[in-house]
């Protein structure tokens, strides 16, 4: 059963900012030092996601563990900057969840270099010395799974938890073909 590990959103405030008064006036909840790095972080809380905000209003929100808790942190996002009158208002200009990270275990270990010549090699790579997994990229599917030889795959780019039900789904069938 695939379980999601991390979802991963983004959306546009719809306006730019100015991330040092933004970090001043919120500095509870932000970290901001543009010389190391050009976004804002917020942490709403000590177990909350990470929220990544840019000069040009857009923002990541990186770190939930379901759509419902992505959907939750952007809502108390979007609170915090109009209660702090950074924001005329709670809605902003777009949203959407890129992508999901999701594991399974297909219950059994594998040999993954007899696997990367069945999957085919231009749709996997396998290189043990640099990495113990390989990286299948199906054809039928938007996503990238890596595999590793104790049948654990992790799954990611995919937009939704039932693609990546399907992709696992289609990969043991390759598996089962195969072997």
């Amino acid at each position: 059963m695939v379980s999601v590990e991390n979802v991963v959103a983004s959306g546009s405030l719809g306006v730019e900012l100015d991330l040092e008064a933004v970090a001043r006036e919120l500095s509870e909840v932000v970290d901001y030092d543009p010389e190391k790095y050009p976004g804002a972080y917020f942490r709403l809380d000590d177990s909350a996601p990470l929220i990544t905000v840019y000069r040009t209003g857009k923002y990541i929100i990186t770190g939930a563990s379901s759509e419902e808790e992505a959907s939750v942190t952007r809502s108390e996002l979007l609170q915090l900057l109009a209660e702090s009158s950074i924001l005329p208002e709670t809605e902003d200009e777009w949203y959407k969840i890129q992508n999901y990270v999701c594991m399974d275990d297909i219950g059994q270990q594998l040999n993954l270099s007899a696997l990367a010549i069945g999957l085919g090699l231009e749709f996997t790579e396998y290189e043990p010395e640099q990495f113990p997994g390989l990286v299948y990229r199906p054809t039928d599917h938007d996503c990238v799974m890596l595999v590793f030889g104790s049948g654990k795959v992790i799954l990611t780019g995919t937009t939704a938890v039932d693609s990546a039900e399907e992709a696992v789904a289609a990969l043991l069938e390759q598996i089962d073909t195969l072997f």
